[in-house]
């Protein structure tokens, strides 16, 4: 048995599993919301709750290494990295790029190491595995030293996953990663496209910030830079209104009203023209990615779907790939209705190229990577 705990301490909570890594199975696992909204005051209230509820199985399985989720590693952090001073300083440093998620990825940290002191701790980050960017593809066309001393560029975001559903996706077609040309759409609350070119990032959606690219829960994706700039002339918004409003108002929740797509699809289909709009937006964008991503990567193997929208939602599949016959995608219709959590083609039998549906495990990738 090989017991890793990873911990994801996000803005308002703090979600856990400790995996034995033999298996690939959960030996427990907790999530703690309403961080300083009710009885948890603070991060580290939340990280004594998690071992509170650990204690028991700690003691019959303690960990052999604890695994955190980072959002931002910057350019300084390119793979799984053991934690000590420096790092937690450079973790902050790079807080400037990932306001909302840094800061509170690395107080859960510091409260998991006090509370586990003889544990190996690894910062896994979500930009690690897009630094295979070409220049071309992660710099922006800005004043070249104004974006040189603000480390302006493409990051890109949910490496972890789209790395772990890329290597799946292989495994699933009995084929090298390293003869694959993919797009993985990693569809949740948050969503981002990625280009994966014989097992490397070559493209994706996610920029500077997680706010670039496709339609999200409350979160723009692309719009006009100049919309901000209006918006502060003409409506007076400032700076935090305007952040607020780009990166908790926007998106589908801006759109229908309505941040989770569960209830933004129920609402379409009863007739509602927003919800409809809303959805229309978001599967138009993500055609959108597929098109530049397939001319970038000159030929495709699958598409494939992921996270909570991308593995649950057939009505999002459908309104996706049913345009892009011209393309060569096409979708079987009884195969992409079927509920199922494993992976599998919602495409005809043989047709290339493939549209697949294949789970993502973040977790699990990560307790791999700190091991």
């Amino acid at each position: 048995m090989i017991p890793v705990l990873v911990v994801n301490s996000g803005s308002s909570s703090l979600k856990f599993r400790l995996i034995d890594l033999t298996t690939g199975d959960d030996l427990a696992s907790g999530l703690i919301e309403r961080i300083g909204l009710g009885e948890i005051k603070d991060h580290r209230g939340a990280v004594e709750q998690m071992m509170r509820d650990l204690d028991p199985v700690l003691r019959v399985h303690p960990p052999v290494a604890v695994g955190h989720r980072v959002v931002h590693g910057g350019t300084r952090y390119t793979a799984p990295t053991v934690i000590d001073e420096k790092v937690l300083v450079g973790i902050a440093d790079l807080s400037t790029l990932a306001p909302l998620h840094n800061p509170a990825n690395l107080v859960g940290i510091e409260a998991a190491m006090d509370a586990l002191p003889n544990v190996t701790h690894v910062a896994v980050f979500d930009t690690a595995f897009h630094q295979t960017l070409a220049p071309e593809a992660y710099t922006y066309a800005l004043d070249a030293e104004i974006a040189r001393a603000h480390d302006i560029r493409r990051y890109g975001f949910h490496g972890t996953s789209h790395e772990y559903v890329a290597g799946q996706t292989a495994a699933f077609l009995g084929r090298p990663l390293e003869e694959l040309k993919l797009i993985v759409l990693h569809l949740g609350n948050g969503a981002s496209a990625c280009a994966i070119d014989r097992g490397a990032s070559v493209e994706t959606s996610m920029g500077l910030t997680p706010l670039e690219g496709l339609v999200m829960g409350t979160r723009s994706g692309d719009i006009d830079p100049a919309i901000l700039l209006h918006l502060n002339r003409v409506a007076d918004l400032s700076i935090d209104e305007l952040d607020r409003l780009i990166n908790r108002q926007s998106g589908l929740l801006g759109l229908a009203g309505k941040g989770d797509m569960r209830d933004v699809v129920d609402a379409a289909e009863a007739g509602d023209e927003r919800a409809e709009l809303a959805l229309s937006v978001f599967a138009h964008r993500i055609r959108h990615y597929i098109g530049a991503y397939l001319a970038q990567l000159g030929g495709l193997d699958a598409v494939v779907f992921t996270a909570g929208i991308g593995e649950n939602s057939n009505v999002v599949r459908e309104r996706v790939i049913a345009p892009l016959a011209h393309l060569g995608l096409r979708l079987d219709a009884g195969a992409n209705n079927e509920r199922s959590s494993v992976a599998r083609h919602i495409s005809p039998n043989g047709v290339t190229p493939a549209v697949l549906v294949v789970p993502t495990n973040e977790e699990l990738a990560i307790a791999h990577a700190a091991y």
